[in-house]
């Protein structure tokens, strides 16, 4: 963007805050954000997904080989898998189906780069939203007060040399709890309006974006001093330079118009701009399903289309450069077994979470499957938890971020390989 007589704004910036580094009263970001140049390097990039309020497992990965899952949902239970019938389950196993919404991701599958990972959730009991996503984020269970997230946590302990300053991406309007912590981390609602937040233009009530290098740099300073324009500054300038928008969707991929397609098509523009990411994070909602949920079709048949479309055009998109990527989904728990008397379901325990990418050991359904026969629920309603969330993410953490196995990722929760579900594969010690 022009500022004016000819220079662009990156030339003023750097001219401007080189000329006052003499005078000590420029913060060393600045001068830093100033010569900032993409990151050359190919970093392997988790992108998380979390699914808030509670997406039903056992529609999403349909146990169809257990009689108790029929008995339980009578009207919402996703058809047994019938080869000649897209509206049934699609069969991955001989044990579990995919809903058949989903279908766009079953390549993957048969590709070996999906693994599903049922029966997993908290220790945690609570039944609430707002307690089981903040402790999922924090990956801290019952404890309220943790300070920061897992993921800033495992990138600080992964360590990084050069760090770039978009090293952790949000997409959405504010950072959410998983990314908070010293490791630093920027959130966007989208690449193309990312910017240092300007002062308002007089009498307009607007964000004025053209009033150059001194509300820049007062705005940047305003808030370093609470604690985010280190990172906020150096990323605009950092995606400045690279122009993450001019790399459109490639290899027709298609993503869907909504939010959450939006976002994942911008989360592949910031990888192919080669701007040194290594942890993105997007959340899809609409998952709390306690009335008219529907079984192949309906409200949540609708929510899982969109969901899988969106992933697979990330995957379609981004081609060869999944060999770097793994796709976490997690949601802070599941729904219950049995259907309640609106067509749906109420808040559960366990629940199936995917991971997928080219590093990704798939077409397994891992854990350990508990059953759904009364005896076997958690508190006689709930498929029980039998993978701890901390034993999934840790291995992801470990294996794909290169967080040392003795990394405190997880406060009072020791990361134990032979505990690892496996996604990545089992490494020659375990």
């Amino acid at each position: 963007m022009t500022v004016g007589c000819g220079c662009t704004r990156r030339s003023l910036l750097k001219g401007g805050a080189l000329a006052l580094v003499g005078l000590g009263s420029v913060p060393r970001f600045l001068v830093r954000a100033a010569a900032a140049e993409p990151v050359g390097a190919r970093p392997r990039v988790l992108i998380a997904i979390f699914q808030r309020g509670a997406v039903d497992g056992l529609s999403m990965i349909v146990p169809h080989a257990e009689p108790a899952y029929y008995a339980a949902r009578r009207s919402i239970a996703i058809a047994r898998p019938v080869a000649s019938n897209s509206d049934t389950a699609i069969d991955l196993d001989g044990r579990f189906g995919l809903h058949p919404a989903l279908a766009a991701l079953k390549p993957l599958w048969d590709e070996r780069r999906l693994a599903v990972v049922h029966a997993c959730g908290s220790p945690a009991t609570t039944r609430s939203h707002f307690d089981a996503q903040d402790y999922m984020e924090s990956g801290t269970p019952e404890v309220k007060n943790t300070p920061d997230g897992w993921l800033s946590r495992g990138l600080k302990a992964a360590g990084s040399s050069p760090v770039s300053p978009l090293r952790a991406v949000a997409m959405g309007p504010r950072l959410p709890r998983i990314l908070r912590g010293e490791a630093g981390a920027v959130a966007m609602s989208s690449v193309a309006e990312f910017d240092v937040k300007s002062p308002m233009a007089p009498g307009t009530g607007a964000v004025d974006a053209r009033r150059g290098f001194e509300s820049m740099y007062e705005q940047g300073l305003h808030d370093l001093l609470h604690g985010t324009g280190r990172e906020t500054f150096e990323a605009l300038k950092v995606l400045k330079v690279a122009d993450p928008g001019r790399n459109l969707p490639a290899n027709g991929a298609r993503y869907p118009a909504g939010r959450f397609g939006q976002h994942l098509l911008q989360i592949a523009q910031l990888i192919k701009a080669d701007i040194g990411l290594q942890v993105a994070f997007a959340d899809v909602g609409g998952w709390d399903t306690h009335a008219g949920q529907g079984n192949e079709r309906g409200q949540l048949a609708s929510r899982f289309k969109e969901f899988a479309d969106a992933v697979a055009a990330l995957d379609r998109d981004l081609a060869d450069r999944m060999s770097d990527v793994v796709v976490l989904t997690m949601s802070e728990f599941g729904r219950t077994v049995a259907e309640n008397g609106n067509r749906g379901t109420d808040h559960g325990r366990a629940t199936a979470m995917l991971v997928l990418g080219g590093p990704v050991c798939g077409r397994r359904v891992l854990g350990r499957w508990p059953g759904l026969d009364r005896a076997q629920l958690d508190e006689g309603r709930d498929l029980a938890v039998t993978t701890d969330f901390r034993d999934l993410f840790g291995e992801i953490a470990h294996r794909h971020l290169g967080v040392p196995a003795t990394g405190s990722v997880f406060p009072g929760f020791a990361f134990d390989p032979t505990r690892a579900p496996g996604v990545l594969g089992r490494s020659p010690s375990t």
